[in-house]
């Protein structure tokens, strides 16, 4: 066999392996779910049912209702100097309840308006709320 020869002999070699390593790497299972678990806080409450139900073309309604609760939640945690699972996660209604009182009826982008106002309040309260929440583990 030739040196120029030996490039091409190696070829279907490299291609066997490679195609026996793919089913290997495929049999690790690492298809994603709908199940959510998390290590911190796991008994966290799900997103209300109507929430996870939302038409995809109303599903700002749905980020919306997340952003006021994750801000409502970092600025109780900066307010009562606590991140126990309650203050940091709990229920859904306080945040459902903004949403109805203020924004169910409004337009998309003033929907859209209104989570960038969370998400600016949440940013704000994100750094003085995650150093509590890390030095009681629960972050």
């Amino acid at each position: 066999m030739t040196q120029a020869q030996r490039p091409l002999a190696l070829t279907p070699l490299v291609l066997a392996l490679s195609l026996t390593a793919a089913p290997a790497v495929a049999e690790r299972n690492l298809a994603p779910t709908l199940e959510r678990s998390f290590d911190v806080c796991p008994d966290r409450p799900a997103e209300p049912v109507w929430m996870q139900e939302i038409p995809l073309r109303q599903v700002y309604h749905r980020v919306l209702v997340q952003d006021i609760y994750r801000a409502q939640n970092l600025e109780r945690v900066v307010e009562t100097g606590s991140c126990d699972c309650e203050t940091r996660f709990p229920s859904w209604e306080a945040a459902e309840a903004v949403f109805r009182e203020r924004y169910a009826s409004d337009e998309r982008w003033e929907m859209l308006q209104a989570s960038e106002g969370y998400n600016r309040r949440a940013n704000a309260a994100r750094p003085e709320a995650q150093a509590i929440c890390e030095a009681a583990g629960n972050w």
